[in-house]
């Protein structure tokens, strides 16, 4: 009966995984296809003018958003789960992983530019992806120095770097350019932080052994902090969405569509943080699978998540076709 009953486990368990690494894929592959081709399709129709490499574009860009997420967030919860056992870190590949998504994206502006790499790296945009990859690859030198448990601002340093670059590099807007970078700023911290701090919780319950206390100790701790990082996305969202998206082409622009897709994902993602924190809370919670399901798929959602607003990096400013309309 003993020999049955663990057999069963062991298949059950294998159920699992495989379930778990189908899903994955599946995920994985159409997080590839809307990279790839969500730019043309968003823009279908709008009249706005076509994008240069806008699949290798935000394909590269989300690598960049990804290597950020994974690094900060595992730099801001190290201390934060408690005493226990820690996952491997991921810190060292996240950055390298930044730093070449980074040098791809001044190869891909060479190349739609007809200019050679050292006159891209001369533009406005190709010196702040310079200063994005160099950032990137302090942060991977200062984790892999192991500094990063002594001095933590050692490695903070050069992805604020990272963060401050990107916001100025996705707001070459002439109007109020200085506030538009700051809300980027922020909401591309805290969004950092909201991934890679999850992704960062899961792996150390489940290295645990999903008991109850060991899971729910991590996720109540970084419960705590994601309130404030939601409420900060909140805010700066919304400020952005004002400031940049008129409403008279909220349905007829790229920018508007893609806005209205990411909305959706956060929306989803925020219910699914919702029922993980209730269930995490409850007394009768028999395992800690109870919290960390529901968490798990916030997380695949915030995936899409990090996609989706890459894409939105890269479709046109939304300001032309209305100010067009209000001209005809």
């Amino acid at each position: 009966m003993t020999l049955r009953t663990a057999d069963g486990a062991v298949r059950r368990s294998g159920r699992r995984r495989t379930r778990t690494a189908l899903l994955a894929g599946a995920g994985t592959l159409v997080a590839l296809a809307v990279a790839l081709y969500g730019a043309r399709v968003a823009a279908h129709g709008t009249g706005e003018l076509r994008i240069p490499a806008p699949g290798a574009t935000t394909f590269l860009r989300a690598v960049v958003f990804a290597a950020l997420a994974v690094h900060l967030g595992e730099l801001a919860c190290a201390r934060l789960v408690g005493e226990g056992p820690r996952p491997r870190p991921w810190a060292v590949w996240a950055a390298l992983g930044g730093a070449a998504a980074s040098a791809g994206q001044i190869v891909v502006l060479a190349a739609v530019s007809d200019l050679d790499l050292t006159a891209a790296y001369g533009t406005r945009e190709g010196g702040l992806l310079l200063l994005m990859a160099n950032g990137f690859a302090l942060a991977a030198a200062c984790a892999a120095s192991g500094r990063v448990r002594a001095r933590p601002l050692w490695a903070l340093a050069p992805l604020a770097l990272v963060t401050g670059a990107e916001a100025l590099r996705a707001h070459p807007e002439p109007y109020t350019p200085e506030l538009g970078t700051a809300l980027t700023v922020v909401h591309l911290t805290a969004g950092s932080l909201w991934v890679g701090g999850l992704l960062y919780v899961l792996r150390v319950a489940h290295l645990r052994g999903g008991g109850v206390r060991g899971a729910r100790e991590a996720l109540t701790r970084y419960a705590r902090l994601a309130g404030w990082l939601y409420a900060a996305l909140a805010t700066t969202g919304t400020c952005s969405t004002l400031r940049r998206l008129p409403a008279d082409v909220v349905l007829s622009s790229a920018y508007g569509r893609v806005l209205i897709a990411k909305l959706a994902l956060v929306a989803v993602a925020s219910a699914l943080a919702l029922t993980a924190r209730r269930r995490m809370l409850r007394r009768r919670a028999r395992h800690a699978g109870d919290a960390t399901g529901p968490a798990r798929a916030e997380l695949a959602v915030l995936a899409g998540v990090v996609v989706v607003s890459a894409l939105l990096t890269v479709v046109p400013d939304p300001h032309w076709i209305s100010t067009r309309l209000t001209l005809q």
